[in-house]
């Protein structure tokens, strides 16, 4: 399925958070796990007094020598994946960026923080850049919101559907995941009528409850098509959900009543010089939501 999984770690709680995560994805996927530390020097020099910058040698041999420490102790917590670590010189978004350019069968898993209760949940400015810039399938699991039972950290996939070729694009990995990490799979798609659409200029009022439940019907004939295709490659358990209400609102409610869960969608980007520009429902989804969302850069 995956070449190997890519996690970035700065030493911190927070990046170690998605470890759990990590160690379900090796023995499941049944393939190995790459430690990745960056060693900043330009941000190490920032803080190192003017009397102390010639010593920044010692100082920086001294920092690999603690990260070579570190990485090796985390090594041994997979004992059932062939697992590697390396640390390279540069800054951290564009090393990690760099170094899975030419690998997008590579996984990146990663952790990063956020704000709970009123305030939006703001990406730490690494996770923000490899959201934005990577072409590879990117696990992102809010720290503060991780498990940290093993045992079945996973129990389902949330997949958000609108109908479009680019949203079902997620699909096939999703079959993947589900089959290889004995996962429920529910297939959710969220309906609304614009404000216009209550506003009417004839004398006969359109019948609102009939229209409502036309587009439901129609929502779940597609869903059940999607399900019958999954069920057919051996996707275990598979459900169906309509959702009348913002589609962004309805994936984060839904998704924080399904003990488990990870949110699993494709949204659309621009290659080359232009960045990732993320669709909004998707930018909505991994602001605000305390799920871990796996996402997948649709061509």
């Amino acid at each position: 399925m995956y070449k190997k999984i890519l996690v970035p770690l700065d030493g911190s709680p927070t990046a170690e958070a998605v470890l759990p995560y990590v160690e379900a994805f090796a023995a499941g996927f049944k393939t190995s796990v790459e430690l990745l530390s960056i060693i900043d020097i330009g941000a190490m020099t920032i803080h190192v007094a003017p009397d102390k910058v010639r010593q920044m040698d010692g100082i920086i041999v001294a920092e690999e020598k603690k990260c070579a420490e570190y990485l090796a102790n985390v090594a041994k917590r997979f004992v059932h994946a062939a697992t590697e670590w390396r640390m390279i010189r540069g800054t951290a978004a564009e090393t990690i960026l760099e170094s899975t350019r030419q690998e997008r069968d590579t996984l990146i898993a990663m952790a990063t923080h956020g704000r709970s209760g009123a305030k939006r949940w703001l990406l730490g400015s690494v996770a923000e850049k490899v959201l934005r810039g990577t072409t590879n399938p990117l696990f992102l699991v809010r720290a503060a919101a991780a498990k940290t039972s093993p045992r079945r950290i996973i129990n389902s996939l949330v997949v958000p559907l609108d109908g479009s070729p680019l949203a079902e694009q997620i699909l096939p990995t999703v079959c993947r995941w589900a089959r290889a990490l004995d996962v429920e799979v529910t297939l959710i798609r969220a309906f609304e009528f614009p404000a216009r659409a209550y506003v009417s200029r004839q004398t006969h009022m359109p019948d609102y409850d009939e229209m409502r439940e036309d587009a439901r019907r129609a929502a779940a004939a597609y869903l059940k098509e999607k399900e019958d295709s999954l069920v057919g490659e051996g996707v275990r358990t598979v459900s169906i959900l309509t959702i009348e209400g913002a589609a962004a609102n309805e994936i984060i409610s839904y998704a924080q009543t399904a003990p488990g869960a990870v949110i699993a969608m494709s949204t659309h980007g621009r290659s080359g010089i232009q960045r990732w520009i993320l669709g909004s429902v998707t930018e909505k989804v991994v602001r605000h939501a305390d799920a871990p969302v796996l996402m997948l850069r649709g061509e």
